[in-house]
C-alpha cells in the first residue's frame, strides 16, 4: 500500500517504521530532517512538502499538539489542496482537544476525504514493539479500511469508540488524566511515607504487587522512586498540553474536574522550575514530594 506520514518525533518514527517493515511503500516528511534521513535508511521515501506525503492510499500523521497540527494541515492550505483522488484515507494518530477533531472532521468531509482519528496508549519502545493500543472513532465502513494496518502494524489491540473522530480523542484525554491523577497521588503518597522514614520505592512495591499491579503504578512507581528525570519517554508539557485539554473538554460539557484542576497546577509549577522537557511522571510524583520537603 501506498502510505504517507506526517510528522516524526519520538512515537512518530517508530510507528512508521512499523509501517515499513510491514512492506508498504511510505513516504515521509517532518519539519525537521533527522529523524527523515534514518527512516530512508530502512527504505522510506523522503519527500520535500507535506503535500506530497498527504497523497496515496492513506495518509497518518502524528503531530505534537493543536497549534502544530493545524500549522500543519489547516494554515498551510495542505487539507484544502487535496481531493479524494490524491487521499483516500487520513489516519490522525495525535492527541488533540475535542474541539480541533470536530473542525478536522468537518475539513474532510468538505474535501471528499475519510477521516479517522486514532490516538494510541504507549511509549516508543511500545509502538517500535507493535504493542500499542489504538483508540479508533470515525466512519464505520472508513475505520475498516484501515483496521488491517492499526490491528497488527501500528498497535495490538484496537478499541473503538463511535462514529465521531473526536470520541477517540476524548477517550484518549479520559486517559491521560486518569494517569496524570494516579501519579499525583502516588507522589503524594510517597511523601506520606518518607515522612515516617518509610522507603517510596518499598510502598510503589507493595502496591505493584499487590492492590494495583500494572504498568502505571509499577512503571512510574520506580522512576518515581529513582528520580529518574531523563531520558523523557513522555515529556512534561506534553503532560500539562494534555490535562489542559481535557479540562477544556470538560468544561464544554459542563463537567467538573477539580482533581484535573488539581493536576495542572502541580504541572505548572513544575514547569515554573524548567521541568517542561523532563519525564511527565518524574516531574509530577515529585512535585508533590517537593511541596512536603521531601
Amino acid at each position: 500500500m501506498n502510505i504517507g506520514f506526517i510528522g516524526l518525533g519520538n512515537m512518530g518514527s517508530a510507528i512508521a517504521g512499523r509501517l515499513l517493515d510491514a512492506g508498504h511503500r511510505l513516504s515521509v516528511w517532518n519539519r525537521s530532517p533527522e529523524p527523515a534521513r534514518k527512516l530512508a535508511e530502512r527504505g522510506a521515501h523522503v519527500v520535500a512538502t507535506a503535500d506530497e506525503a498527504f497523497r496515496g492510499d492513506v495518509v497518518f500523521s502524528m503531530l505534537s499538539d493543536d497549534p502544530v497540527t493545524r500549522a500543519v494541515l489547516l494554515d498551510s492550505g495542505v487539507l484544502a489542496r487535496t481531493t479524494p483522488a490524491a487521499t483516500r484515507i487520513h489516519v490522525n494518530l495525535a492527541t488533540i482537544s475535542a474541539a480541533l477533531a470536530d473542525e478536522l472532521t468537518e475539513r474532510h468531509r468538505e474535501r471528499g476525504v475519510g477521516y479517522v482519528a486514532a490516538p494510541v496508549l504507549g511509549r516508543p519502545d511500545v509502538a517500535a514493539a507493535g504493542k500499542l493500543t489504538v483508540i479508533v472513532a470515525g466512519a464505520a465502513a472508513t475505520v475498516e479500511t484501515v483496521l488491517p494496518l492499526l490491528q497488527g502494524t501500528v498497535g495490538q489491540k484496537v478499541w473503538r469508540f463511535g462514529d465521531r473522530p473526536s470520541q477517540a480523542n476524548v477517550v484518549k484525554l479520559a486517559v491521560n488524566f486518569m494517569l496524570a491523577a494516579a501519579i499525583e497521588s502516588m507522589g503524594e503518597a510517597a511523601a506520606l511515607a518518607a515522612g515516617y522514614d518509610i522507603e517510596p520505592r518499598e510502598l510503589f512495591e507493595l502496591i505493584a504487587q499487590s492492590l494495583f499491579p500494572g504498568p502505571v503504578y509499577q512503571g512510574y512507581g520506580r522512576l518515581i522512586a529513582d528520580g529518574r528525570f531523563e531520558p523523557a519517554g513522555f515529556k512534561a508539557r506534553l503532560g500539562l498540553k494534555d490535562v489542559r485539554l481535557a479540562l477544556a473538554a470538560a468544561e464544554a460539557v459542563n463537567t467538573p474536574m477539580p482533581v484535573g484542576s488539581l493536576v495542572r497546577d502541580s504541572m505548572l509549577e513544575a514547569l515554573a522550575r524548567d521541568e517542561g522537557e523532563k519525564e511527565f511522571g518524574v516531574v509530577l510524583g515529585r512535585a508533590a514530594m517537593r511541596r512536603a520537603g521531601k
